[in-house]
């Protein structure tokens, strides 16, 4: 019981005030519009380019640690994806969207604050190596996936360069890119801005978190049970238990191999909200599983840190 009042709650807590806020009229929609702009352009990126910049890449970026949480993912996005399509009789986009959400956990919002407050923050290492790959290879997937459905009946020597477009105008990305090129280059940063970025990052993680279900007061997860219920089942239950294995198998070390379970026994991210949204793919379905997966992750979270421990 101390787990769930000392480490999940507080965060899920944080979540509801946005929630209420935006409920209540206390703000507006586009007060948390501008919110969720403010976090997800300027300050969830800073907090990326800098925790990677200052990264030891030797020591995070451990091959089984990568191996297993990724492994899994993927296992995710592929059940999520051939289930839209042969269970549920979704069409071939409708099933890729479905299948993202599988695949990109909230490995920021949630899997952050979770395992810092279970853990301590020397405990990030591998949350941050998993971060430092996750959007990259998320995006690409589902980007590919979806490029290659759209244009299936057009020339594919086009599709690298869609991909590439569409990954590098999103801010993540682009944050997460510079901070790889601050580390391999060793490229020194003045004080002044490295100081700027720690201002900006504290806010990045409550602004985002309170942020995220004011945007969903609108959304009521009505219909498409099943669709949303087998999506949240797959990024609770299944992501973590195969990475769970991989993890055991591949002999990870205690604190790798909590950030691998703590990161991908998360609900879906806000970013399998905004791929539906980008393509107009089962947008309804994307909104419930992560509205609906983030309340679920309360009881689960708990259930995977008590197996932890």
């Amino acid at each position: 019981m101390s787990v769930l009042l000392d480490v999940i709650l507080p965060v899920f807590l944080l979540l509801g005030f946005g929630y209420v806020a935006v409920w209540k009229a206390v703000i507006s929609d586009s007060h948390i519009d501008g919110l969720m702009v403010f976090a997800q352009r300027f300050a969830i990126p800073c907090l990326l380019f800098r925790a990677i910049s200052t990264l030891d890449l030797s020591a995070g970026f451990d091959a089984a640690l990568l191996g297993s949480f990724y492994i899994g993912a993927f296992t995710g996005f592929a059940l999520g994806f051939l289930g839209a399509r042969y269970l549920f009789g979704r069409d071939w986009e409708d099933a890729i969207a479905i299948g993202f959400c599988g695949l990109f956990s909230n490995s920021v919002l949630l899997g952050l604050p979770i395992t810092e407050r279970a853990f301590g923050a020397d405990a990030l290492a591998g949350n941050y190596a998993i971060i430092a790959l996750h959007a990259p290879f998320c995006y690409c997937i589902g980007i590919t996936a979806m490029e290659i459905v759209r244009n299936r009946t057009s020339a594919l020597r086009l599709l690298p360069q869609k991909v590439l477009s569409a990954m590098f105008h999103n801010a993540l990305i682009i944050g997460i890119t510079l901070g790889f090129v601050v580390n391999l280059t060793s490229l020194p940063l003045p004080g002044a801005f490295t100081d700027a970025l720690d201002l900006m990052i504290r806010a990045a993680l409550p602004a985002a978190a309170f942020g995220v279900w004011g945007s969903f007061v609108c959304g009521t997860p009505a219909g498409e049970a099943n669709s949303i219920l087998f999506i949240v089942a797959i990024s609770l239950v299944i992501h973590p238990a195969t990475v769970w294995g991989l993890g055991r198998y591949m002999a990870l070390e205690t604190e790798a191999f909590r950030s691998a379970i703590m990161t991908s026994a998360m609900a879906p991210g806000i970013n399998a909200y905004l791929f539906a949204n980008i393509y107009g793919k089962a947008k309804r379905v994307a909104a419930s599983a992560v509205l609906i997966g983030t309340v679920a992750t309360i009881p689960t979270a708990w259930i995977w840190l008590t197996l932890l421990s």
